[in-house]
């Protein structure tokens, strides 16, 4: 789930703004001098960082957010802005640090807990994660992205009843996320449960069309139910969402194979097995060539 920078400390700021606004300003050299030799608060060093989150500047912002949490400790919405500037960054343990210094700085905002939560669950602290997540439910317990990251726990942890109970919840409180409905779907494959895994998938690229892993597993469910033709119009929306997806171009090889069509399965699985190679998943790269074989021994073979 795409993590979105908060506004918890947006609204902070409204107010001690219009404070400032408020007050009679001096003569303009005085404001000069004092414009000058006032040194910038934490209030103003959280402004910047977010003002370079909204520029795309992830760094400039994670040095901002420092250096609000430097000068006024107490001031939650830095601390958890660093939080989710460095998750952004993949740095995990930082990340959690500064959720954790997030729920010090107010033990009731739960959007900390569940982030800390969910950057335990990425560092695989599966017990600790789910402590935190659970904290986070009982202060917000309609906490959509709190709900969905205790199905991500759940579902590591192979307890697909209890992770489908908090993907369901995660969807009702989050609506427009395309992420509980994916994974709801793929709890339900597990299960064997083929229908409700399509009806989730279909919820999730109707909420996003352009999610490739959604669109790869509907249509696995179709080409082992043998449709054929539903199955390689899902793999090619799959390679549409994203061209450098895999899996896409090894599934449609897989359909063209079952339809007998071995010209088409030699041209998408060397691009599957090319792409691969290029991002270093050997396994899946030998499978690649191994079908791919096939499919040149069978092309050449006169029909």
């Amino acid at each position: 789930m795409r993590l979105s920078f908060s506004k918890y400390g947006i609204a902070g700021l409204v107010s001690l703004t219009l404070l400032v606004v408020n007050i009679s300003f001096p003569s303009p050299c005085v404001a000069l001098k004092l414009a000058q030799s006032k040194a910038k608060t934490g209030i103003d060093w959280l402004n910047q960082g977010l003002q370079a989150i909204q520029a795309g500047k992830v760094q400039d912002a994670i040095a901002a957010f420092k250096q609000a949490t430097k000068l006024d400790p107490t001031l939650v919405a830095a601390h958890y802005n660093l939080g989710l500037a460095f998750r952004q960054t993949g740095q995990l343990q930082p990340s959690a640090d500064a959720f954790y210094r997030a729920t010090q700085a107010d033990p009731k905002f739960a959007p900390a807990f569940a982030n800390l939560g969910g950057a335990l669950l990425e560092g695989n602290n599966l017990q600790l994660a789910n402590d935190y997540l659970q904290r986070a439910l009982e202060l917000d317990p309609k906490l959509g992205f709190g709900h969905y990251n205790l199905g991500l726990v759940r579902e590591q942890q192979r307890d697909c009843e209890r992770a489908i109970a908090s993907f369901k919840k995660a969807i009702e409180y989050s609506k427009n996320a395309p992420e509980p409905p994916y994974h709801l779907g793929m709890c339900y494959l597990q299960q064997g449960k083929l229908d409700q895994a399509r009806d989730a998938f279909n919820q999730a690229v109707k909420i996003n069309p352009k999610y490739p892993e959604a669109y790869y597993n509907l249509g696995s469910i179709w080409f082992n139910q043998r449709k054929s033709q539903e199955a390689l119009e899902a793999f090619r929306k799959s390679a549409e969402a994203n061209s450098n997806y895999p899996n896409a171009y090894y599934g449609a090889g897989l359909v063209f194979m079952q339809l007998q069509q071995y010209g088409d399965a030699v041209q998408v699985l060397q691009f599957a097995r090319d792409l691969y190679n290029a991002q270093s998943n050997p396994q899946w790269a030998k499978n690649a060539e191994q079908l791919l074989q096939q499919a040149q021994n069978l092309n050449y073979q006169p029909r």
